[in-house]
């Protein structure tokens, strides 16, 4: 693991435009507000070794798509550079109001991500993946089955996903993530 360095001024003003961005936000068929998952998703990118950037785009992989389209993406680009732009933009599946089909939004970010050789958008990829992944684990424990109603895709077609994101990053991002990932996605089966 790199040695991280401190998280300075652009890091807390990701924090507070995360804050902002979602502010009213709440995460799928629960009261818990949405920023939490961001932090997760920082919190997991920073453990694994993260760049300030990597931590920023972290922070900041859901607010164009959620928030305003390509604006806000540009607007994230003129505030904290290039690079945390470059990672966003590739986390995002669309950019479209409305959102394509669920599938085809879907198959298309895998077939991306199979390409994908930027380890921080990978990086940024499985922390958001598996933060998700998480979260369905202890929604099942509380909620039953149930849960699975939330989702697009129901379960069947959430369990396709994961399932393949798990052989995406086992190939492409190897380690103690991938591993967990596909612990915690072998559980929500």
């Amino acid at each position: 693991m790199a040695e991280v360095k401190a998280l300075g001024e652009r890091f807390d003003l990701a924090l507070k435009m995360a804050s902002e961005y979602h502010a009213d936000q709440k995460r799928k068929g629960a009261d818990t507000p949405y920023f939490g998952h961001l932090l997760g998703v920082a919190s997991l990118v920073i453990d694994e070794g993260g760049t300030e950037d990597e931590a920023i785009a972290a922070l900041l992989h859901d607010a164009p798509e959620d928030q305003g389209g390509m604006e806000t993406l540009d607007e994230i680009g003129r505030i904290f550079g290039d690079q945390v732009r470059k990672i966003v933009y590739r986390l995002s599946d669309t950019f479209e109001d409305p959102k394509p089909p669920w599938q085809e939004r879907k198959e298309d970010y895998l077939s991306h991500l199979r390409e994908e050789n930027d380890r921080s958008v990978l990086l940024v990829s499985i922390a958001d993946k598996l933060h998700n992944a998480r979260s369905i684990v202890l929604d099942l424990a509380d909620d039953g089955v149930e849960v699975w109603d939330r989702f697009t895709g129901g379960r069947g077609g959430s369990l396709w996903y994961y399932g393949e994101l798990v052989k995406i990053f086992d190939e492409r991002f190897p380690g103690a993530l991938a591993d967990e990932f596909s612990r915690t996605v072998a559980r929500l089966s």
